[in-house]
C-alpha cells in the first residue's frame, strides 16, 4: 500500500523537477520481502577469476586428460650382429677344484672338466704374471715348477695334475691367494689351455714363458677358503685368444637351451614375446638370450627393460 505525500513533500518534488510535473498516480515505496535472500552472480566480476592459478585451465577443443604431455619415448638401444667364433677348447669353470695329493698331503692339485675338439696341452700356473700378447710366466719360478701336460681331443674329459706337481699353499697368506694383485698384474691361479700348434716352452729363456699359440683359453682365478677352511677356486675371468685377438668370455643365459637338439615345440628356446620364433638375440648387460631378432627390433623402440629381469637394456647382440 502506497504512502501519501504531504503538501510540503509535493512542493519540494515539484521544485526540484520543474520540467516533469508530478504524476497524478500516487508514488509508493515497496519494502523487500523478509524471505528474499539475494544470490551472488555466477558470472566473474573481473578477468582475474579466469586466470586463477588454483583452477586448471582447459584449452578450447581439448579434454582434461589431454592437457598432460605424452610420456617420453625410451632411449635408443643399439642393435648389433655378433661374430661367431669357434672355440676348440673349453674349460668348464664351475668344475675347477683343489684336492690334496695322496702322495704328498701338504700339496694341492688342480682338477676340472674340459672339452677339446683338437689335440693340445694344459699348463697350470701359480702366481702368474701376464705379459704382452696374452703370454704368462710365473712370478717366482723357484716356488713352483711349471709343467705342460698334453691331451687328445675329446668331450667331457677329466683333468687332474699329476701327483707331485702340486703346490703347498701354506707358504702363502690368505690375502695373496684370495685376490689378484692391485693392478691385476698377476693372479694366484691361471689355467692355460691351448691347441697343439707351436711349442709353449721358450727354449732360449731361463724362465717359463708362453708363446703365441693359434688358439688358447686362459682361466684366471683366485683361491679362497670356505666356512670349514677348505680351499676353493673362484674364477674371475676367462679369455679366448685367437689369431692375435683377445676375447673376454661371458655366460649367456638361455643359449644352451637354444642349441640343444630338442623339439621345436620346446618353449625353452622360443622368444618369450612372440612364442614362435627361436631366441637368437642377447640382452646386455644382463646377458639373457630370450628374444628373436624381430621382437628385439620392436622392443628397442617401446621399452628399455629386459623382459626377464627388468634390468635396463644397453645393447642387443644378435647371434646367428
Amino acid at each position: 500500500m502506497g504512502l501519501p505525500l504531504s503538501k510540503h513533500q509535493r512542493s519540494r518534488f515539484s521544485a526540484s523537477h520543474p520540467r516533469h510535473p508530478p504524476s497524478s498516480r500516487p508514488f509508493s515505496l515497496s519494502l523487500p520481502s523478509p524471505r528474499y535472500v539475494p544470490r551472488p552472480s555466477t558470472r566473474p566480476r573481473s578477468n582475474r577469476y579466469a586466470h586463477d592459478s588454483r583452477r586448471p585451465e582447459i584449452l578450447q577443443g581439448s579434454h582434461p586428460e589431454e592437457t598432460h604431455s605424452a610420456a617420453a619415448p625410451p632411449p635408443y638401444v643399439e642393435h648389433k650382429a655378433a661374430k661367431r667364433i669357434k672355440n676348440d677348447i673349453n674349460v668348464h669353470k664351475n668344475t675347477i677344484s683343489l684336492s690334496l695329493d695322496e702322495q704328498s698331503l701338504d700339496t694341492y692339485l688342480v682338477s676340472f672338466t674340459f672339452d677339446a675338439l683338437v689335440d693340445g696341452s694344459i699348463t697350470v700356473f701359480y702366481f702368474a704374471k701376464e705379459g704382452a700378447n696374452c703370454t704368462f710366466s710365473p712370478l717366482d719360478p723357484d716356488i713352483y715348477k711349471v709343467q705342460r701336460i698334453p691331451f687328445q681331443k675329446g668331450i667331457g674329459q677329466k683333468f687332474r695334475q699329476p701327483s707331485g706337481s702340486g703346490i703347498d699353499l701354506r707358504f702363502f697368506v690368505e690375502d695373496e691367494l684370495s685376490k689378484p694383485s692391485e693392478n691385476e698384474e698377476f693372479f694366484p691361479l691361471v689355467i692355460y689351455a691351448e691347441s697343439s700348434n707351436p711349442s709353449l716352452i721358450d727354449e732360449h729363456s731361463d724362465h717359463f714363458v708362453t708363446k703365441l699359440p693359434s688358439l688358447s683359453q686362459i682361466t684366471k682365478a683366485v683361491i679362497v677358503k670356505d666356512n670349514v677352511g677348505n680351499f676353493q677356486v673362484k674364477v674371475i675371468e676367462q679369455i679366448l685368444w685367437i689369431g692375435g685377438v683377445r676375447y673376454e668370455l661371458r655366460d649367456i643365459y638361455g643359449i644352451s637351451n637354444a642349441n640343444e637338439g630338442s623339439k621345436d615345440s620346446d618353449s625353452g628356446k622360443k622368444c618369450i614375446i612372440c612364442l614362435t620364433e627361436p631366441s637368437d638375440t642377447v640382452v646386455f648387460p644382463c646377458r639373457h638370450m630370450c628374444l628373436c631378432g624381430e621382437c628385439a627390433q620392436e622392443l628397442r623402440f617401446r621399452a628399455n627393460n629386459c623382459p626377464i629381469c627388468r634390468e635396463t637394456i644397453e645393447q642387443f647382440i644378435e647371434i646367428k
